[in-house]
């Protein structure tokens, strides 16, 4: 690649239409997350304008992917988890062109996917049957319920044994200064 130097980026165009989330209302907010947002700036406009509007989609792709994710719990957390949720995740084109320093050379293009995420946000009931749908203060967990409580079995016996182990060292000290302590008191009965 020393024979190139990087040219333009040329992204896919996207707008409010694209957005694969079915049945948005005209008026909603779009909050779109880049790598370079502040997470408070983003958030104080969403939180000022959402009583108004009542649906809001954050959008990301790329790397700021969990950035967006990080806004949408944040909201969600503010309105004491009262929002229905959809999500959709997807992929974003961009072609990256790299020019030749040489003559010799053509022109190199390169095409990349790079993740997207839509999250929906509405105060208003949305399609239960819709997929990626995630009820009011509904909690996904991806443990099993069996596998939680086997963990939580495994962990008390390990604290278990760290108690008994710390006792143990304990008994060994009183043992030990016991036993200085009589050595001691013989030693100087013997000498008197």
């Amino acid at each position: 690649m020393e024979n190139y130097k990087k040219g333009k980026n040329v992204e896919e165009p996207f707008d409010r239409n694209k957005i694969p989330i079915p049945n948005l209302p005209n008026n909603f907010l779009w909050m779109q997350v880049r790598g370079g947002s502040k997470i408070r700036n983003l958030l104080r406009h969403a939180i000022n304008e959402f009583p108004e509007v009542k649906h809001v989609v954050w959008t990301g792709f790329g790397p700021s992917v969990s950035k967006c994710i990080t806004c949408a719990e944040i909201m969600k957390r503010e309105f004491n988890n009262s929002l229905h949720q959809i999500t959709r995740l997807c992929y974003r084109h961009i072609e990256e062109y790299w020019d030749p320093l040489l003559p010799d050379l053509d022109q190199l293009i390169v095409r990349r996917k790079l993740p997207m995420i839509h999250i929906y946000l509405s105060s208003e009931n949305l399609n239960t049957d819709e997929l990626g749908y995630q009820a009011p203060g509904q909690k996904v967990s991806l443990q099993k319920e069996g596998n939680v409580n086997s963990k939580s079995k495994s962990s008390n016996k390990k604290q278990k044994k760290r108690k008994n182990k710390s006792s143990d060292k304990n008994q060994r000290k009183l043992n030990n200064e016991n036993q200085r302590t009589k050595e001691s008191s013989s030693s100087s009965t013997n000498n008197i």
